[in-house]
Formats: structure tokens, C-alpha cells, sequence
């Protein structure tokens, strides 16, 4: 795994985005200049981050990130870039919330100026726990953190799930409502059933992907909930810390109208499959590090509101990681990175953790 090639996730120059952001940034700011431009070292699998300067007399914001949708000619991850949608919902999030989400400055709808839409916000400074090599391995901060460091980073991040989840009024997240019939729920797992079939649209299927998804209605809950504004993509990694303290909370492509529990099923999910592909890698990990219990006690703590029926929605959050996963792996094909299922196979050995989701499909992981 250490050793294993970064994932190639866009076919774009540097140097000419960069020229490219300071002709675009002089019709929205005339004079300014985008300065110090700079990809970071582990951009996004899916939207691609710049980070720049501005140089300007009095610009309304000097240290910046912006957020471009994805390379079209990359193997996208997902087969649709809102970025008005986003923009819009970390503006909703701003106003209505006391979540530190960046200032949102400027949103660019034309794909022109940058090859894609994309939008400009503030650059906190801060750290983010790594995915590669992930946090739960060796030689990072917060591994290197003592337990009560970390108890609190968790206890703080539970929290701003809790806060987006109790602040935002639902009748002002109205856009953010999945198309179809039926419930949130059932919305956001048609989504997904559609998204699969994207995915492999002309490539080999998983069956474990399918058993996955019969396993759902099998699960289903008997009662939903109301649905909140989901962040999406709730986890550690997404969030700019200060110290122990969240300063940011990003990447809010996958928000969306759904119960408390899609949110809080991903940020169990999310670190247990870095927990657990650690621990297949020969080293420990965090195993005391936000347990599935204790995430769903802090919640209910902090919103009166107890977790119910986590079985499916941690399954479903593995159920969901599959697919992206499968997708990645099948942007590793289209690039030479990896090799194809060999004639009549299927795509489960694609999907880094096939085992956990397995083992969720019968009933026997936690």
C-alpha cells in the first residue's frame, strides 16, 4: 500500500490553470493577480482543489482554494458536477449554522474560463488527517496524539454533525431534495442504485454490490425519521482542524435531504475502513478511535435524537464507499493503473473492502 502509485485523477497542467485563474480573476477583481498558485500534494479523487494568493490593493479575500469540478476527461467519479449546488449549500450552512464553513466568494458557472465550472473560498489554515497514508497509520499528527487529544477531536467532530443536522431549517434545503418517488430515504438509495448502474454501464457487474442492495430492503428501516440536511460526506478527513478544534468543514458535493443516520453511518463507516485496512496491513490503528457506540451515545447526547436501525446505515455507507470505489478502480483500468477482470469475471476484487462489505451483507461484522 505505501509503496502503491498515487491514482492519476486529471489530465490538466498546472501552469496553465494557473495562467488560466489570473486572466479569469482580473474580470472579477480588475488588477489582481492570482499568485502562488499551487495543487496540493493529495488533491481530491473527484473535484480537483487550486490554492492561490491574491495580490490586490484591497482584495475581499487574499488566502483562497477553489474548487473545480472534475476533468471531463479523467474518468469522472460521479457523472455530474453541481457546483452552483454546492456554493449554494455551504452559503446555506453559513448563514443558517455556527459551523466554521469557508466564505464563499465568487462561483463560476462558465466552463470556459478553467475547462469546468468551479467557485473561489477562503483557505483556512489548519491540518486535515490524511488519507494517504491514512491516519490510522504510523507517523502522522494524529496518530502521534494522545488519547485524550483525540478523544476531543472526536467528541468536536461528532458535534458538528449534530449541530448541521439540529441548525439548518429543512424548508431552506428544499434544493437540496433527491429526484424520484417516495421517501428521502428511499430517494437517496435510488440514487445510488443509479449511480451503480453508471458505473458499470458496458463493464463486468459485482455481485456483491447487488446482494448489498438486496440486503437493504431487507434491513429497511420500519421507521425513517425526518429527513436534515445531510453534509454527505461526514468524516475526519473532511474537516480543517486547529490544533484538536474543527476550523473548516469542506467537501459538500454529496449533500443531500436525508435521515440523521445516512450522516452518521458514513462517519462510522468511513473510519472503519481505514481502521480496518490498516490492521490488515500488519499494524494496529486507532481501534479506540470513534467506535460505532460511542459516536451514536455522543449524538444522542448532544441531540436528544438515539440512533436507530445503524445495522443498514453502515452498511449502506459501505454499500455507497463500494461504488466509488469500483469506480476508482475502473479509473485505474482506463489508465493502465490496473488490470481488468479477466473474460466472465465480476468487479468484486476491485473493491478494496470487499471482506467488510461482505461480511456486512451476512450479518456478521460487528
Amino acid at each position: 500500500m505505501a509503496s502503491a502509485p498515487r491514482p492519476r485523477t486529471t489530465t490538466r497542467e498546472p501552469e496553465e490553470l494557473a495562467r488560466r485563474l489570473t486572466a479569469w480573476l482580473d474580470t472579477r477583481l480588475p488588477g489582481a493577480e492570482a499568485v502562488d498558485v499551487t495543487v496540493p500534494e493529495f488533491n481530491g479523487m473527484s473535484s480537483e482543489t487550486l490554492l492561490f494568493t491574491v495580490e490586490h490593493p484591497e482584495p475581499p479575500l487574499r488566502s483562497c482554494a477553489l474548487r473545480l469540478a472534475a476533468d471531463p476527461a479523467a474518468y469522472t467519479i460521479f457523472p455530474v458536477y453541481d457546483m452552483p449546488r454546492q456554493y449554494r449549500t455551504m452559503r446555506l450552512v453559513a448563514e443558517r449554522t455556527d459551523l466554521p464553513v469557508p466564505r464563499v466568494l465568487w462561483l463560476e458557472e462558465d466552463p470556459g474560463p478553467l475547462g469546468a465550472p468551479f467557485f473561489v473560498m477562503e483557505r483556512v489554515e489548519g491540518r486535515v488527517p490524511p488519507d494517504v497514508m491514512p491516519y490510522t497509520y504510523e507517523g502522522n499528527w494524529l496518530h502521534a496524539a494522545t488519547d485524550t487529544e483525540r478523544a476531543h477531536l472526536e467528541e468536536a467532530s461528532v458535534r458538528i454533525v449534530a449541530r448541521l443536522h439540529d441548525q439548518v431549517p429543512v424548508s431552506e434545503a428544499r434544493f437540496l431534495a433527491l429526484p424520484g418517488e417516495g421517501s428521502p430515504l428511499r430517494r437517496h438509495v435510488t440514487a445510488q442504485r443509479a449511480y451503480y448502474t453508471w458505473v458499470v454501464g458496458g463493464l463486468p457487474r459485482s455481485p456483491l454490490i447487488e446482494r448489498a442492495f438486496d440486503r437493504l430492503e431487507e434491513l429497511w428501516p420500519h421507521t425513517e425519521g425526518a429527513p436534515v440536511l445531510n453534509w454527505g460526506d461526514a468524516r475526519i478527513g473532511n474537516i480543517v482542524y486547529a490544533g484538536f478544534e474543527p476550523a473548516a468543514v469542506l467537501d459538500w458535493e454529496m449533500a443531500a435531504l436525508a435521515p440523521r443516520e445516512v450522516d452518521l453511518g458514513w462517519m462510522v463507516y468511513l473510519h472503519r475502513f481505514f481502521q480496518d485496512l490498516t490492521v490488515s496491513f500488519g499494524q494496529p490503528g486507532l481501534p479506540d478511535f470513534l467506535r460505532r457506540d460511542r459516536i451514536e451515545a455522543t449524538y444522542a447526547g448532544l441531540t436528544g435524537h438515539t440512533p436507530r436501525d445503524m445495522d443498514f446505515y453502515t452498511l449502506y455507507a459501505a454499500l455507497r464507499h463500494a461504488i466509488v470505489m469500483l469506480r476508482v478502480a475502473y479509473r485505474q483500468v482506463h489508465f493502465g493503473e490496473a488490470a481488468a477482470p479477466g473474460a466472465g469475471g465480476d468487479a468484486d476484487a476491485l473493491i478494496l473492502h470487499h471482506d467488510s462489505l461482505a461480511a456486512m451483507v451476512q450479518g456478521s461484522y460487528w
